[in-house]
């Protein structure tokens, strides 16, 4: 299917919990030019007609993009941050007013169920979600008898999304930052390091704002020289910089390892949760099961797979043969100012690391260059030497 269609942009509805209506329909997609995104970025614009030039704006540090249509969870009362540390992957205690973190909601597996940008005002915690009536439903059915408050504050409260690496000041709204790529305190790596790694030059925040003061917010950055760019543009750039989304590259296996999910999201020092013996046993002696790859797909025939496309091996194909067998699946799609078009896909971890792939689409396969994310050989940067040689099987994922 072309890029040049907004369906392109669709995945199938309700993965990993995000809802498949938009819960809000943003007035900026009024504006003229605008298309609708679908999939998980329902809700607000695609692009507003020149998405090249909006994407160029944004990586040079001068676009606004709407993101009214995530989610925000508001947490209250004095337990709340050690709570929230306690059921949750991220390290929360000592957690400092305007200082931006992400955490994950684990199964007792170890598979991701929710996800969210963490900021704490002094007074109250705001989880940023794309998923935040399961998430505040949950949080809710854990108070127990602890002082704290969970409400979804979605219909009060919208994101705008700024290229600019700050936290929010004091006297500012409340801002995420997102501290992607950076290997976080606690936290561990699997692909390279943070000064090599292709995201470091990505600056991403939320702001959020009343969500009926949304286009006012907008147009003021405007007013400032800012232009106004879709999700088209924001997403390339989050692709290229290889930052896993819970409402694309999640599903229900998912464990964070195969994501290089543990630089930001998890604390490996920190106290029980739910889901952390999984991630201990994963990091300390097992493999992830499956591993994120950038694929850079060949854009000749100027159409593109859609998020879901079933992943393979070459096989025989290049001969006039047949693809070869399925190894993964692709999650993400952008269609890139520079690189062109490319993709996140997640694959099995036995996949070679310099095999040559496809992609099914409808108008046939497409080559896809593989470039390594997740290694081969799953084992992260710190991993423990072992002490002993281990017995078959041990420490292995139960998925395996």
């Amino acid at each position: 299917m072309s890029t040049d269609a907004p369906e392109a942009q669709a995945t199938a509805d309700g993965v990993g919990g995000v809802p498949v209506e938009p819960r809000h329909r943003s007035p900026l997609l009024q504006r003229h030019g605008a298309v609708a995104a679908g999939g998980p970025d329902a809700g607000v614009a695609w692009h507003y007609g020149d998405p090249t030039a909006e994407q160029r704006a944004l990586t040079r540090g001068g676009a606004v993009v709407d993101q009214s249509h995530l989610g925000v969870v508001r947490v209250t009362g004095p337990d709340r941050l050690s709570w929230l540390n306690s059921i949750t992957s991220q390290e929360l205690t000592t957690l400092p007013p305007r200082t931006s973190t992400e955490l994950l909601v684990l199964s007792p597996q170890g598979h991701v169920e929710h996800a969210a940008g963490v900021v704490d005002d002094g007074e109250a915690t705001w989880l940023i979600t794309e998923t935040a009536p399961g998430l505040a439903a949950w949080l809710d059915r854990m108070r127990f008898m602890l002082r704290v408050e969970v409400a979804d504050v979605t219909d009060d409260w919208a994101a705008i999304g700024e290229p600019v690496d700050a936290e929010g000041a004091p006297g500012e709204p409340v801002t995420w930052r997102d501290g992607w790529p950076r290997t976080a305190v606690g936290g561990t790596r699997y692909g390279p390091v943070d000064a090599e790694h292709p995201g470091t030059d990505r600056a991403w925040r939320l702001v959020l704002v009343p969500r009926a003061e949304l286009v006012a917010q907008v147009a003021m950055r405007e007013a400032a020289g800012w232009p106004l760019a879709g999700t088209w543009a924001s997403e390339a750039v989050r692709v290229e910089a290889w930052r896993p989304r819970f409402g694309r590259e999640v599903d229900h296996r998912t464990i964070p390892h195969e994501l290089d999910w543990l630089r930001t999201a998890v604390h490996l020092e920190k106290g029980c949760y739910r889901g952390q013996e999984t991630v201990a046993r994963v990091h300390n002696l097992g493999r992830p099961p499956r591993r994120l790859v950038m694929l850079h797909l060949d854009g000749s025939g100027h159409l593109i797979p859609e998020p879901g496309a079933v992943v393979r091996e070459l096989g025989d194909l290049a001969t006039g043969g047949e693809a070869g067998r399925p190894v993964g699946t692709v999650t993400s799609v952008a269609r890139h100012h520079e690189l062109g078009p490319v993709a996140l896909a997640v694959v099995k971890r036995s996949t070679p690391v310099d095999v040559e792939l496809v992609v099914d689409s409808d108008a046939g396969p497409v080559a896809a260059g593989q470039e390594q994310i997740v290694p081969g050989e799953g084992v992260s940067a710190d991993r423990p030497a072992p002490h002993a040689p281990l017995m078959r099987g041990l420490g292995q994922h139960p998925a395996l």
